[in-house]
């Protein structure tokens, strides 16, 4: 049996979940590959990862390939800090604007996307970019960053006073809904959950107790998110404290919620179902 193969979110969010794995304080017979989540998606669909953090946009669209491991998500209620959206204008002022999204992250698009349809009732025109602030501005009224990128550049705005208003896409999402909102989840092939059950329990098990294991060392990586970004200190800690990687109830409802509103948008074909592994599919 070859050996498995993990996806790894190649930002902060998703330290505390692989820092256990990453420090050896607990042992993986698995390769960990490292990358942003619509290159995880990628590599995920079309069967070079076995287990991965996927946007949960992609889980809504590819729900019959995958399954949900239980226990884990990158969710947030309200404010997130990570999924920002720049603006010259008030977002209510772009009507026929031209938007530009990052590359970077499927769940976030659909997101603005979804705000745009139903809570702003605005239309534009959107264009894919790379993730570089200067760059998506110079050709739109609006830009979408993820991940570290938004951060980073939230810090820019701050410090040189650049004229944008940042909107806080998780937050809009609160008031919308009243829902929190679920960026990513973790999945495992359909295909491997009867061939490769005894070894996809094992990594599920593993990473729900490396997870554990990150959220109590919490100091160690605040500092090593300090240094791979350089940002403030009083950000991560903030940032650290928005997220959360369980997957509960409220998690499943606001997934579901998340998924009508992207129907009735138009970007997925149907209303997506919860399939997760280890519990029997209605």
């Amino acid at each position: 049996m070859s050996r498995l193969r993990i996806g790894q979110v190649d930002y902060l969010n998703c330290l505390p979940v692989y820092h256990a794995l990453e420090e050896g304080l607990l042992s993986l017979d698995a390769e960990l590959v490292k990358g942003a989540p619509t290159c995880l998606n990628k590599l995920f669909l079309q069967g070079d990862l076995d287990v991965t953090p996927i946007s949960s946009i992609e889980y809504a669209r590819n729900m019959d390939y995958c399954l949900i491991l239980p226990g884990l998500s990158i969710s947030a209620k309200g404010r997130v800090s990570n999924t920002l959206f720049f603006s010259k204008l008030p977002v209510t002022e772009l009507e026929g604007r031209n938007v530009s999204l990052a590359e970077t992250s499927a769940a976030s698009v659909v997101l603005l996307k979804v705000l745009f349809d139903h809570y702003y009732h605005v239309d534009v025109q959107f264009e894919t970019l790379s993730p570089e602030l200067d760059h998506m501005m110079a050709w739109s009224d609006g830009a979408l960053l993820t991940g570290d990128d938004a951060m980073l550049a939230y810090q820019r705005v701050k410090e040189e006073h650049l004229p944008y208003h940042v909107t806080d896409l998780g937050e809009v999402w609160q008031e919308f809904t009243g829902e929190k909102m679920v960026y990513a989840l973790w999945v495992v092939r359909s295909s491997d959950s009867n061939d490769r059950s005894d070894k996809i329990a094992k990594i599920s098990n593993i990473l729900l107790e490396s997870k554990i294991m990150g959220l109590n060392r919490m100091p160690a990586i605040i500092a090593q998110a300090r240094k791979q970004t350089g940002l403030p200190l009083p950000v991560i800690e903030d940032y650290f404290a928005t997220i959360s990687y369980d997957f509960d109830e409220s998690c499943r409802r606001a997934l579901l919620v998340y998924y009508d509103y992207a129907y009735k948008s138009g970007l997925i074909d149907e209303r997506a179902k919860l399939h997760v592994w280890g519990e029997s599919v209605e």
